[in-house]
């Protein structure tokens, strides 16, 4: 049998203990446990697929508006779909579906007398996730501006740039310590940030976005201005989490209704402010309104396409967080950022595919300096290498791991981390 080969080189005493274990295995298989096995494999495969589909469809969704021309009340006349704030309003709508779900999962294990500890302290201030909210709700709001001015890929690329004021600000706040890998990861990301940079601006050739270069110079700029308000989101998000102990799913509702909220009672003085951000085409209000939120009203029902960009935008962002959390909870961490690295380059495969953006010799250049910085700074290459040297040199003391709390407590994802780009 195979099992007598590799055994060869041990005692008669560790041949029987291995026979035995062999035995055991083979009895535990006849009594089901591959089949709870592979039913678990699916469930971790399906939750994967659900996260990398709905966190695409969330960033395309939005740039699928935005692209799209319907009639509207301000003009009457077919315009852009130019409304960053009421997108911002959608996204936390479908955030605050997140705490409905969260509800029903509490209500069904009461009411089944389960245990509810897994829930954490209940009692607390809803009040504290007004912070993180605000921070949330300037984010994004600068993000979808910066997403009408640029190309959906260089959105999705540029916010890694997070890790970088992320691990900054968690030295400085929570007094966590950044090993080398964290550092070399952080540069590394830096230079990948300016050459999608000089790649957007230098060899620019448009595509069918309407955008000229300065315009996706300035956006790619405000994703990454976004990103320090996404870190002290993150910050506070993560000393709520210890502190209080909630579940992931209930922050994130929490989040979504103070933002939506909040934005939506916002929305009411910006369609009186006469002022707009400059549009990346022939200026198309005849009144002009910071934010027309009636307007947008308007061209959901003149288009289909807008309406259907829209619902999509809500719903994917609520099933995008949940699948985001479940794969950190059931698989780990490193598995989410990963799947969150293919989701980019699916969108950019898919951006170029239907012309949103023309391909520029620079752009897979910077990706792939950017993918590298991200694995480094998750400690995913480089580091694990100079381990395997260490572990046969024996130069244990150069090259330690760390434990895997450690590791998360650098804001690397961890299991608590409510919104890394699940806007999405």
């Amino acid at each position: 049998m195979l099992y007598q080969f590799w055994l060869s080189p041990y005692s008669s005493y560790d041949h029987c203990i291995l026979v035995e274990a062999h035995k055991i295995m083979k009895s535990a298989i006849s009594c089901g446990l591959d089949s709870t096995f592979m039913r678990g494999a699916v469930f971790n495969v399906a939750v994967a697929i659900l996260m990398v589909s709905t966190g695409t469809i969330n960033t395309l969704a939005a740039k699928w508006a935005d692209l799209n021309t319907a009639g509207g009340s301000n003009p009457k006349a077919e315009h852009y779909y130019d409304h960053p704030f009421f997108q911002a309003a959608t996204m936390f709508l479908g955030e605050a579906l997140c705490y409905v779900a969260f509800k029903i999962w509490f209500l069904y294990r009461n009411l089944q007398k389960k245990d509810l500890s897994t829930f954490g302290d209940q009692k607390f201030n809803p009040l504290v996730w007004a912070i993180p909210a605000m921070c949330d709700l300037c984010g994004t709001s600068i993000m979808y501006v910066g997403l009408t001015w640029t190309y959906a890929a260089s959105f999705q690329m540029l916010r890694g740039s997070v890790i970088i004021f992320t691990g900054l600000l968690s030295v400085a706040f929570l007094g966590n310590k950044l090993k080398i890998h964290h550092w070399v990861g952080m540069v590394t990301v830096i230079v990948g940030l300016v050459v999608v940079g000089v790649g957007d601006y230098v060899f620019f050739n448009g595509g069918s976005s309407g955008l000229d270069k300065n315009t996706v110079l300035a956006g790619d700029l405000l994703i990454v201005l976004a990103q320090i308000i996404t870190a002290v989101q993150m910050t506070v998000e993560e000393k709520i989490m210890k502190r209080y102990k909630i579940q992931p799913l209930q922050g994130v509702g929490l989040e979504g209704i103070f933002g939506f909220s909040t934005l939506t009672i916002l929305l009411i003085p910006m369609y009186f402010i006469p002022w707009h951000l400059p549009a990346s085409s022939d200026f198309w209000q005849e009144r002009t309104s910071f934010e027309d939120t009636i307007d947008a009203f308007h061209q959901w029902g003149y288009s289909a396409q807008v309406l259907v960009a829209s619902l999509g935008l809500v719903f994917s962002i609520a099933f995008f967080n949940f699948a985001g959390l479940t794969v950190t909870k059931t698989m780990n961490a490193t598995t989410r950022m990963v799947l969150d690295t293919l989701r980019s380059i699916i969108i950019w495969v898919i951006s170029l595919a239907v012309g949103w953006q023309k391909f520029e010799p620079l752009q897979p250049v910077g990706y792939v300096i950017l993918f590298v910085g991200i694995w480094i700074y998750y400690d995913l290459i480089i580091m694990p290498t100079f381990r395997w040297i260490k572990a046969k040199s024996g130069l244990k003391k150069y090259f330690a791991r760390g434990s895997s709390s450690e590791r998360e407590r650098l804001l690397g994802q961890p299991d608590y981390l409510i919104n890394n780009d699940d806007k999405d």
